[in-house]
């Protein structure tokens, strides 16, 4: 595994990069960092050129002011493409990374091979992220906006573990997943910056989720750029009825149940989450 710093867009990113191939990126989701796809990296090392970013705000990227989203996160990965020399990737995201993936796709179509998403915010949602019964799963949406959360969860290394770890734990379906990774999460999210850098995410997303939550989402042109989708079958941040309108979003779409995970696919099955980008990157036509 290589690590280097590239410059992009303004701003210094951590990249992990491994294997030979063509190139795929992945995009990691919240709370998370590069390190979540280390066991899918490995898998897949030997087909694909792995490229493994820390987003803006995250791991040891460097720090946004202020809200910074998935419309910024977009303009940075095509800078980070072409520092990196990349005419054309194929493109991997989970949670905040999927939400990342749509812009980019909608921005720079020719950019990208194809799409292959695990679990992720979409329009389609709608009214039904904010139903009651989904109030005590989306609470932290609004508490990373306020001033206060980073010194809260931050004020120690115990204190920013307890609240990582709780996610990571809570959303599983394989209780074990991250075991081998959680010093290493909690040390990555107490680094100066880290938390209050993950949380501007949903700053910068609250106005459009909002619009989302009250049937408002604007009306955009189906991404016709090949989609691949696997939903957690538990999953219980986004339940599997949820992919019922994705056809809406992706013209292109191939989607199918990822059985017996919850919200993190990648680290809790990565034989077949590995097994699954493959299959996907060697069915399209990628010129």
């Amino acid at each position: 595994m290589e690590h280097v710093t590239i410059r992009a867009n303004g701003a210094a990113f951590h990249v992990a990069r491994t294997g030979s191939g063509r190139p795929v990126l992945l995009l990691h989701g919240w709370p998370e960092f590069w390190l979540t796809w280390k066991p899918v990296m490995a898998r897949l090392a030997d087909r694909y050129t792995l490229i493994a970013p820390d987003l803006r705000g995250f791991g040891d990227s460097d720090k946004p002011q202020g809200a910074f989203g998935p419309d910024q996160h977009t303009d940075d990965m095509l800078a980070l493409l072409d520092a990196l020399g990349i005419e054309k990737a194929g493109v991997v995201g989970h949670d905040v990374g999927g939400a990342v993936m749509q812009p980019l796709a909608r921005k720079a179509p020719e950019r990208i091979a194809g799409l292959f998403f695990f679990d992720f915010v979409y329009p389609g949602i709608g009214p039904r992220m904010a139903a009651p019964d989904r109030l005590n799963h989306i609470w932290y949406q609004s508490f990373h906006q306020m001033e206060m959360a980073p010194a809260l969860v931050g004020a120690s290394r115990e204190t920013c573990r307890t609240y990582i770890g709780h996610f990571l734990h809570n959303w599983t379906h394989r209780k074990t997943a991250f075991d081998d990774v959680i010093e290493d999460f909690a040390d990555n999210f107490f680094k100066p910056g880290n938390l209050a850098g993950g949380f501007a995410h949903y700053r910068a997303s609250h106005a459009g989720r909002v619009k989302m939550m009250q049937g408002e989402a604007p009306a955009l042109p189906p991404i016709a750029v090949p989609a691949c989708i696997r939903w957690a079958e538990h999953d219980p941040l986004f339940p599997y009825a949820w992919t019922d309108r994705l056809g809406e979003t992706f013209s292109n779409l191939d989607l199918k149940m990822f059985p017996d995970v919850g919200h993190f696919p990648h680290r809790e099955d990565p034989d077949r989450a590995a097994a699954e980008i493959a299959g996907f990157f060697a069915r399209i036509n990628w010129k």
